[in-house]
């Protein structure tokens, strides 16, 4: 009998496509929980340069469902963060709030939720510099 799909599974082999189909990713790993309406996602996604983006992304419904938290942490093989996005509300005097960008260790801009395709040509453009 196939397995039944759903927004999390298609989700999932989006996201599995999508890393496996670039060409800077060397290695990820994935773990996931589907509590019905409730989804947790998290990811190690290792680079060519050894550097490493951890994204944790948490949707809210089964028909319609939609990301109520997430953070995209890259950093180079060292562990100095390169940047983060996310939305916690610690921020809530930039105009994307609770949606921004942290550079480095101490720069925080507005910046609009991105997804991990965004995110994944913004670190390819940084590895082939």
């Amino acid at each position: 009998m196939p397995a039944l799909s759903s927004p999390f599974t298609e989700y999932l082999a989006l996201v599995d496509k999508t890393l496996r189909d670039s060409p800077f990713v060397n290695d990820f790993q994935t773990q996931h929980e589907d509590r019905g309406e409730v989804w947790f996602l998290r990811v190690n996604v290792y680079f060519i340069d050894n550097s490493l983006l951890h994204f944790r992304e948490l949707f809210v419904g089964q028909e319609n469902p939609f990301k109520k938290t997430y953070t995209y942490y890259y950093q180079r093989e060292n562990g100095t963060m390169v940047f983060r996005y996310d939305n916690a509300p610690h921020f809530p005097h930039l105009p994307t709030a609770p949606n921004h960008k942290h550079i480095g260790e101490t720069e925080v801009i507005a910046a609009d939720a991105p997804d991990l395709q965004s995110v994944l040509k913004e670190i390819e453009a940084l590895i082939k510099a």
